[in-house]
């Protein structure tokens, strides 16, 4: 007959065991969830790199094919008292024309008005219009009447006497309305050139009234113009895009308003 101690006893569950084991899968969870996460992250990254430098070589691309800006601008040579004269004449002529517009009786409103529509236009031309234009290309003659482009190379020569001229390679010449000649600054010009000569002076004075370190010839402003011009036209006469034709353009802006105004005028007075 057996007894209860002689009895095997019954093995207990080992729990442990099974915890080490939730541990263990818990880790390979972890790590494959951090795996994955890595590989979305590193992927997510990679695609916004590719993205961002495929835009940027498309924004280089597109910058090149651009045209590049010119790298210079026009000087602009213009005459201030013809200027200052056309804004005198044109504020005249709109004061008392608006006068006789809105406070004349009869024909006098059609008068002024007629008279205004030649006149102004006029005035425009011949004052505030005129405007000489020069790069490294051409030079941009603005006339009251015509605008004329000549490339350098086309160029023949640029004159000054009573009047500034220039004169292309067929023999056309074409004075410079905006830069006029004017008799009396070039009478001081030399007269503060000969007190230079005699050491009564210095050639060069800057705006604190020091002498300046820039020597040479004193020259009036037109004249200062011309040789501005003329280095310029040595300089790139025979660049490869200072060629080409010239052009001449009739400034229909200016003349047709003129004519219709003439026109109205000489009806109005002949019907008297």
């Amino acid at each position: 007959m057996s007894t209860s101690d002689q009895q095997s006893p019954e093995p207990e569950p080992s729990e442990p065991e099974k915890s080490s084991q939730a541990a263990e899968s818990s880790e390979s969870v972890k790590s494959t969830e951090s795996v994955k996460s890595s590989g979305s992250s590193e992927s997510v990254k990679s695609s916004d790199s590719v993205k961002s430098s495929g835009s940027s070589e498309s924004v280089k691309s597109s910058d090149s094919a651009k045209p590049s800006k010119p790298a210079y601008n026009d000087r602009a040579y213009r005459s201030p008292g013809g200027i200052v004269g056309g804004v005198l004449l044109l504020a005249i002529a709109g004061w008392l024309g608006v006068d006789a517009i809105v406070t004349g009786h009869g024909r006098t409103p059609w008068l002024a008005l007629a008279t205004l529509l030649c006149l102004v236009p006029l005035v425009i031309a011949f004052s505030v219009r005129p405007a000489v234009f020069a790069n490294d290309d051409r030079l941009r003659v603005r006339n009251p009447f015509r605008v004329i482009v000549l490339p350098w190379g086309t160029i023949a020569s640029l004159r000054s006497g009573y009047t500034n001229e220039v004169i292309d390679e067929s023999g056309t010449k074409y004075q410079l309305w905006s830069v006029p000649v004017s008799l009396r600054a070039r009478k001081k010009a030399h007269r503060r050139q000969a007190r230079v000569d005699d050491g009564r002076t210095p050639a060069r004075m800057d705006l604190s009234g020091q002498t300046s370190l820039e020597t040479g010839p004193v020259r009036a402003p037109s004249d200062q113009i011309m040789d501005d011009l003329r280095k310029l036209y040595e300089a790139r006469a025979k660049a490869a895009d200072s060629q080409g034709e010239p052009s001449v353009r009739w400034s229909w802006e200016i003349m047709a308003p003129a004519i219709a105004g003439a026109v109205l005028l000489v009806v109005l007075l002949a019907v008297g």
